[in-house]
């Protein structure tokens, strides 16, 4: 009899270990880090659901979805920004999520609509600067004060066609307005020491060396910079800023998200879920902030030591990053007729 129990345990246990090695996950992903590539086959390792993957820019991996439509082989997307993930899901991409597992882990802020995507990572961003900026004008800053006259021909950044500037001023728009960001952004496009160029590592080597005396980044990627990854020359630029975490006094510095979502014709529904909750553990997300530089979006999880070298007890701007999206054209407009390019 207890031989008989024995074998019926093994046939069970082969049944389900044949099945799930037959199983999939498709996972289309923007994301560019090779150490996401460790979590996949953690996953498969744990689970027994192989992750066939496909990275790209964001832009054209959702094209290429659109374009396969019902025949995409695709389940879950993921990509960096509020803003794109609210597109797509805009446009009817997106399917719900229904994981207790995940609502419990995440802040309501970090989900969108109707639980079509969630984040999986939060990136700040900051204002960097050199030392020709003196602690008095740093005292309490505000994104708002970067408008003033004392900032004129001081301020790098990145171009107004930028995903993270976009939904740094869609955030400003939720919180002061229309009209004053008609007002403002003249102004602090008028405080531009140079045309903005490069992405957001550019900005810190100009600071660096002078071409400008702050400028506004996403904080991982000067945390990249600091792991001395990207080369000498990125390290001692790194080394030469400091780092302001704006608006501590009021709503907070403003936060964005990468994050992911299960699409519509996922043929793997089930284990698109069981993908989406294995990145949000706890284990998972150490992995994912100490190579990237991110920081984590579930509680009790610290940055890498780098990024929390640059401050701790930051308050965070509390907006739903689904506002990021849906104020995305309206911002868009108005950096465009502030001449901002």
């Amino acid at each position: 009899m207890f031989n008989l129990f024995k074998n019926i345990i093994f046939v069970l246990f082969i049944s389900v270990y044949s099945a799930n090695a037959n199983e999939v996950v498709n996972v289309y992903t923007s994301r560019h880090y090779e150490s996401d590539k460790d979590l996949y086959k953690e996953f498969e390792d744990i689970t027994g659901i192989k992750v066939n993957y496909i990275s790209g820019k964001g832009k054209a991996l959702f094209e290429r979805i659109k374009s396969e439509g019902k025949n995409s082989p695709a389940d879950v997307f993921i990509t960096v920004d509020a803003s794109n993930l609210w597109k797509v899901e805009s446009e009817g991409y997106f399917q719900e999520i229904k994981s207790k597992k995940i609502r419990k882990s995440l802040d309501k802020r970090f989900i969108g609509p109707n639980s079509k995507w969630v984040g999986l990572a939060k990136r700040y961003r900051i204002i960097v600067h050199n030392q020709n900026v003196k602690a008095e004008e740093l005292e309490g800053i505000n994104y708002e004060d970067l408008s003033g006259e004392k900032w004129k021909q001081r301020i790098v950044i990145r171009s107004s066609s930028n995903i993270y500037n976009q939904s740094l001023i869609a955030s400003m728009i939720h919180h002061n307005g229309v009209s004053y960001m008609k007002k403002w952004l003249p102004q602090f496009k008028g405080n531009f020491a140079r045309k903005p160029q490069g992405n957001d590592r550019a900005q810190v080597m100009a600071v660096a060396n002078g071409e400008g005396d702050i400028a506004i980044v996403n904080s991982y990627y000067l945390g990249i910079m600091l792991s001395g990854s990207s080369g000498k020359k990125q390290l001692d630029a790194a080394k030469k800023v400091k780092v302001v975490f704006p608006n501590q006094k009021n709503r907070g510095v403003h936060v964005n998200i990468s994050g992911a979502g299960i699409l519509k014709h996922s043929k793997n529904y089930d284990n698109a879920v069981k993908f989406i909750e294995f990145l949000l553990e706890e284990k998972v997300q150490k992995h994912i902030v100490n190579n990237t530089y991110e920081y984590p979006i579930v509680d009790g999880v610290d940055p890498h030591p780098l990024i929390k070298e640059l401050g701790t007890n930051i308050v965070e701007d509390r907006i739903k990053v689904k506002r990021l999206g849906k104020l995305n054209k309206r911002a868009v407009k108005l950096m465009d007729t502030s001449g901002w390019r």
